[in-house]
């Protein structure tokens, strides 16, 4: 399995089931289904409620896992899915990263005058399942290696390629491997055709994909 695969999966959920270590039942798991938004790093950020018991949990034992399943699977079995293990921290997002959390789930904005807060899950691997019989592992190594995306120059590119959104797209966000879009309300994942790509050729793979008919 690739770590592109990875990626691409992450980027195009929306949300995914989180599981604990239950702090009020020891020794069981405690799973519930929240949103997330990757970072620059394709790391799962999380804005989470104090009175959450799942937050409760996370501050007794950092470590969770996050399923994310392919959207809009009509068979669990076919589909593509992946489980997530790491540790979760709590995190103060810089200027970047809480302007793209809010343009991937600009509800969330509301929530920051109450009592929720961002936590990051630190990836230390993923198991990836392509669908029947096709599944391996995927190392934080191997995530870690792909080429990165400054939030300033992402920035930069949004600004850049403004011009060029057709309309009814939004551009939520770009990385090494694609672009992330809204169209009508939906999240939409569009790979490059090649890839990984270093920042200075994102532009015009991005302008590509821009102009693809739809």
């Amino acid at each position: 399995m690739s770590a592109e695969l990875v990626i691409d999966l992450l980027h195009e959920a929306a949300y995914g089931t989180l599981a604990t270590h239950s702090t009020s039942a020891p020794g069981y798991p405690y799973a519930t289904v929240v949103p997330y938004v990757t970072d620059a790093a394709h790391r799962p950020v999380l804005c989470l409620s104090a009175l959450a018991e799942h937050t409760r949990n996370l501050l007794a034992d950092p470590r969770a896992s996050l399923s994310v399943l392919q959207p809009g699977a009509a068979d669990v079995q076919t589909a593509s899915r992946l489980t997530l293990l790491g540790e979760a921290e709590r995190i103060e997002p810089d200027g970047g990263l809480r302007a793209r959390y809010l343009r991937y789930a600009p509800n969330t904005e509301a929530l920051l005058s109450l009592d929720f807060h961002f936590y990051r899950l630190n990836p230390r691997r993923v198991r990836y399942i392509a669908g029947f019989g096709r599944m391996g592992w995927v190392e934080q190594a191997e995530l870690d290696a792909l080429p990165g995306l400054d939030a300033g120059v992402e920035a930069d590119l949004l600004a850049t390629l403004a011009t060029q959104v057709p309309d009814g797209v939004c551009v939520l966000g770009l990385d090494a491997c694609g672009i992330d879009l809204a169209v009508g309300g939906q999240r939409v994942r569009e790979r490059f055709a090649e890839r990984p790509l270093q920042p200075e050729a994102i532009a015009g793979a991005a302008r590509d994909v821009l102009a693809r008919p739809r």
